[in-house]
């Protein structure tokens, strides 16, 4: 066995920047955040080939002085830990004093840097961690920081990388999320020469939504402001209407640092429920400001996971607060939770009405920010709902030919009707075997086969714009026309293959998508015009000037959006699958809606496919159709 020695100190700097620097969106997220460390008010990131040549963020923070900037690159040196009692509430982003060390091991790094108090800046090279001479240099006051060459050294790192594309994406999500987490901070970002992200600044964090999401999705999200004693919750979230086909757009902070939280995003989703379309994500930029000591930030090299002293609080504050934004004025205590509790939240971790505070919370930065709270209000009662005005029925010999049946079996029309039983569970008939056709008086088959004739079915009608009415024997089929020709064309086009007849947009639609969206489809422009769709880069947005004409306008941008989350979960190492999952969302788009008036041919159409059984599911999996026999009906009339 080998003996045990201590690493040379080259070899555990390389260890220590393989936890801290994965790729260049890394350094990029390690020198903004040391730059608002600082007191800066601009900051600019600039990046060439994705950031493994070139990055550089300059700052007009505090700076560095001279005489401390060698020291800086040190490992463990930092200016904002003292003691171990300072672990125990942590209000700055950076605090271990590991990242300049960790970067300048895997790279060539300059730095130039000058206080208010001095004449002169100061610059420094180091390559592969080793400092060169300091020199003194003329600089405004605040710091630069040149990274080239990121992995020369580590080419083991290096094969890793993705391509520019990919890690310049990655450099600009971090980019646009701490220009989310500081408003206050002027944030500007550079890519290969071209200005893609300019936030004003101004403190304002709708003012930053709208510079870093796009006035589409801005003008979809609604403000949520809640404060009480211990936390806040302020920020904007998406109505229900406006909900997208991924998480990409949630963003989550905690005392101004961004943070990856499952608990804070059940908490969100959970006041989603029964508001939102299945299979929709709501967006979401929210802020969580608690007591430092009831945060630990200390628990992932990156620092992008916390732990929450009160998980439970945590979690009632975030889900009140979005439901109360949701449900209209947040400053009206909401009824339809009157009485009720959270899951997994007890009663001891909810609120009392004396604690409701919706004004405006404090400062983002002050250290003891209050929390959101929730009123019970046992004096409000809400009212009743209205009924439907009845409408005149026709008589019930014209609806139903077996009424006069009915009476003469005894079932009185006067029958008492209040006791009302719920409808059978339906069953999916993609499993079902059909209903048994009816045993012929004569024991014997008949001469000339042992096979039971066909039994013919009947297209009843529609209904709700939605379900289409089949009745075959003692049966009623209830099929979802656009799940059933969801998967008919899916099936023609994976047969026949999927030429689309394109059309040229009068007026390109913009689509604005997160950053790791845009690239993996302009780097699938190719399978995009398989599909029908040409787009062009037009700043961070995507301009489509060509679309299939199945696919409404209006629909364009999900429809994108949809691709481009498709094609990332099933990534470009098998072109088949990613094939067919475009084919589900063309053959989605280009299916007749629900909703939408069908004619009598086009229903016949469908019905048919389904009852021959050629379409049992949906592309999805779902099943398109659902069946109620004759015995249950009649239990809910109570003629059994």
């Amino acid at each position: 066995m080998p003996n045990i020695q201590v690493l040379d100190p080259h070899v555990a700097d390389l260890i220590a920047a393989g936890e801290v620097v994965e790729r260049p969106a890394s350094v990029a997220k390690e020198l903004m955040e040391n730059a608002i460390d600082a007191g800066a008010s601009a900051v600019t990131v600039e990046i060439s080939h994705g950031g493994l040549t070139f990055l550089r963020v300059t700052d007009d923070g505090k700076g560095i002085p001279a005489s401390e900037l060698k020291t800086a690159f040190l490992r463990h040196a930092t200016s904002k830990l003292r003691t171990e009692y300072d672990l125990e509430a942590i209000g700055t982003l950076g605090f271990r004093g590991e990242a300049l060390a960790a970067i300048a091991a895997v790279s060539r790094i300059e730095a130039l840097t000058r206080t208010a108090e001095a004449e002169l800046g100061a610059s420094l090279a180091l390559e592969g961690g080793t400092p060169g001479p300091l020199e003194e240099a003329g600089c405004p006051v605040g710091t630069t920081l040149v990274v080239r060459d990121l992995f020369f050294n580590t080419p083991a790192r290096l094969k890793f990388m993705k391509k520019d594309a990919a890690e310049g994406a990655a450099v600009f999500a971090v980019v646009q999320r701490v220009a989310l987490s500081h408003p206050e901070v002027s944030v500007k970002f550079i890519r290969d020469g071209k200005q893609e992200l300019l936030t004003p600044g101004d403190g304002q964090l709708k003012s930053a939504v709208y510079a870093v999401l796009g006035r589409e999705l801005a003008l979809g999200f609604r403000e949520v402001r809640a404060a009480g004693e211990d936390m806040s919750v302020d920020g904007f979230v998406s109505m229900p209407a406006c909900c997208r086909a991924s998480r990409s757009w949630q963003f989550f902070f905690v005392n101004g640092r961004q943070v990856k939280s499952p608990l804070m995003m059940a908490a969100l989703e959970e006041a989603y429920k029964n508001q939102k379309m299945v299979g929709k994500f709501p967006g979401c930029v929210l802020h969580l400001q608690a007591k430092l000591n009831a945060v630990d930030v200390n628990v992932h090299p990156a620092k992008t996971e916390v732990k929450f002293g009160a998980e439970r609080a945590v979690f009632s504050a975030v889900y009140h607060a979005v439901l109360s934004a949701l449900e209209g004025d947040p400053s009206h205590p909401q009824a339809v939770l009157k009485n009720t509790e959270l899951p997994g939240v007890r009663k001891q971790d909810t609120v009392t009405p004396n604690q409701l505070s919706m004004s405006a919370p404090p400062s983002r930065f002050s250290p003891a920010a209050p929390a959101i709270v929730r009123v019970h209000d046992s004096a409000y009662t809400p009212p009743a709902p209205s009924s439907p005005p009845r409408r005149p029925m026709p008589p019930f010999e014209k609806r139903c030919p077996s009424a006069r049946a009915g009476a003469e079996d005894g079932v009185s029309p006067q029958a008492n009707c209040a006791e009302r039983t719920k409808l059978p569970e339906p069953r999916d008939i993609s499993s079902a075997s059909p209903p048994p056709a009816p045993l012929p008086k004569d024991p014997l088959p008949p001469a000339g086969g042992t096979e039971e004739p066909e039994i013919p079915w009947r297209l009843a009608g529609e209904v709700l714009h939605t379900y289409i009415i089949v009745e075959r024997g003692d049966t009623v089929y209830f099929i979802d026309k656009h799940a059933a020709h969801e998967r008919m064309n899916f099936d023609r086009m994976k047969a026949e293959g999927y030429d689309p007849m394109a059309q040229t947009l009068l007026t390109p639609a913009v689509c604005r998508l997160s950053p790791d969206q845009r690239e993996v489809l302009l780097a699938h422009q190719g399978l995009l015009e398989e599909f029908g769709f040409e787009v062009d880069e037009l700043g961070a947005d995507l301009a489509v000037r060509q679309a299939p004409f199945d696919v409404d306008a209006g629909d364009i941008p999900a429809a994108l959006e949809e691709l481009a989350q498709k094609l990332l979960a099933t990534g470009t190492a098998d072109p088949a699958a990613a094939r067919d999952e475009l084919l589900h969302t063309m053959a989605c788009k280009a299916a007749i809606k629900g909703g939408w008036h069908t004619s009598p041919q086009e229903l016949e159409r469908v019905a048919r496919a389904v009852m021959d059984g050629s379409v049992k599911y949906c592309p999805h999996g779902r099943p398109v159709a659902i069946e109620l026999t004759r015995g249950e009906l009649e239990k809910q009339f109570k003629r059994t």
